[in-house]
């Protein structure tokens, strides 16, 4: 069955096909209060991209609601200079001005950057290259990589270091720079990822780098050069405080399972991880039996662990029932999300209950081998009780797994559209 793809937009996989009088990008400049910087910014882009850019290109101004003479300055642009386009907001954010831009562009690539132009223009190509290759979903410029060049004050370096830190040991994110205002996307790839981002604000770029990269969608990233520009009206404190409350927001929604990235995860073409290698072989076994090992063996430690303690005040079969119990509880919840990929709450309740059914029939074969050593040895050392429970938590192991993988967590195949062509 072959990707489904919006009409009209970059095919996964493929170098693009520029189609004549359209744009292959458009970049978007979002302001507020800028009529000093506005002209020269786009005409020294206009100038770069004329020069060395290979396709038809768009510049895109997003007005957000500025009170000086920046709307005329842009309609003035507009009006003189091919190529260029203005549109008007009437309220302020950066995550406004490009969801609004982005979502009405038919463009294959989107990109934008900042009215400063602090980052040196020269990565522009290099940063949409790999979209219009087909080759990645995103790509984003980043000042924190070794081999990029940055002229800036050292309270800015330490706060854009920081919060990167905090981005990182908080959402597990893998990307360097957030907060860079150089970025490109892929036209398809917006249509689906921009209705799930909230923040309208500075913290959009960190929430749609977030999203994507949790469901697995490839993000480039461009070593740049980048010179701060001293007069930059962005407030630090309110800005900081913005990006922790939509860390906070984001971080809560993923952990609770409420953001449905299922609806991102691979829809853009051939992935190789789609496909058996060997025939015969089910999908995903290799990642399955990996993720199911490493968490089995800290069940089992956890197990043996209140085994151990559950032992020191009841004797053998309660202790081994309890500390499986509770173990498995444990088990089958991170098999769910981790091994099987299923997040949310839909059918939580009954996995759990056909964890509980897969459960007994581990407590039946420990609960079985500690009865036969209690038969073959009425005193046996507790040593000898964990190696018995361990050789057959191995057999207990081995039938989870074939039971979470071919019946609590089978695999769901995708129902044929029907034709609705009469």
């Amino acid at each position: 069955m072959q990707p489904h793809t919006t009409p009209g937009a970059l095919r996964p996989g493929a170098h693009l096909a520029p189609v004549p009088g359209e744009p292959v990008l458009d970049v978007v400049i979002p302001v507020f209060n800028e009529e000093k910087d506005l002209g020269p910014c786009v005409r020294r882009l206009h100038d770069h991209l004329t020069r060395t850019f290979p396709y038809p290109f768009r510049i895109t101004i997003a007005d957000n609601a500025s009170t000086d003479r920046t709307p005329e300055v842009a309609a003035a642009l507009a009006a003189t200079v091919d190529g260029v386009r203005s549109t008007r907001l009437e309220e302020k954010g950066r995550g406004r001005a490009l969801r609004t831009v982005w979502s009405r562009s038919e463009a294959p690539v989107l990109a934008y950057m900042d009215v400063d132009l602090s980052t040196d223009l020269n990565a522009l190509l290099p940063l949409v290259a790999p979209l219009i290759s087909g080759h990645s979903d995103l790509a984003i410029g980043t000042r924190l990589a070794r081999s990029s060049r940055v002229v800036r004050g050292a309270k800015r370096e330490f706060v854009s270091r920081a919060y990167n830190l905090l981005l990182r040991s908080s959402l597990a994110a893998r990307f360097s720079d957030a907060q860079c205002g150089f970025k490109a996307i892929r036209r398809e790839v917006a249509q689906r990822l921009l209705p799930l981002v909230e923040d309208s604000g500075w913290f959009f770029d960190t929430e749609m780098l977030v999203l994507a990269e949790r469901a697995g969608l490839r993000i480039h990233e461009v070593p740049v050069d980048w010179v701060d520009d001293p007069d930059s009206t962005v407030h630090i404190v309110s800005t900081a405080t913005a990006d922790l409350k939509g860390m906070w927001r984001v971080g809560r929604a993923l952990a609770v399972g409420a953001l449905p990235l299922d609806r991102l995860a691979r829809p853009f073409g051939d992935d190789p991880r789609d496909r058996s290698a060997l025939p015969g072989v089910p999908r995903g076994l290799a990642r399955q039996l990996l993720g199911f090992c490493v968490i089995g063996v800290l069940s089992t430690l956890a197990y043996l662990a209140l085994y151990s303690l559950f032992r020191l005040g009841t004797g053998p079969q309660l202790a081994n029932a309890g500390a499986l119990l509770v173990s498995a509880v444990a088990n089958t919840a991170a098999n769910r999300r981790l091994t099987f990929g299923v997040r949310g709450r839909e059918r939580a309740v009954r996995h759990q209950a056909q964890g509980l059914a897969v459960f007994g029939v581990g407590l039946a074969l420990t609960s079985g081998s500690l009865a036969a050593l209690g038969a073959a040895t009425p005193h046996p050392a507790h040593g000898t009780e964990l190696a018995v429970l361990i050789t057959a938590n191995l057999a207990a192991t081995v039938l989870r797994f074939l039971l979470f993988r071919a019946w609590v967590f089978p695999e769901r195949r995708a129902t044929p559209a029907k034709d609705d062509t009469r």
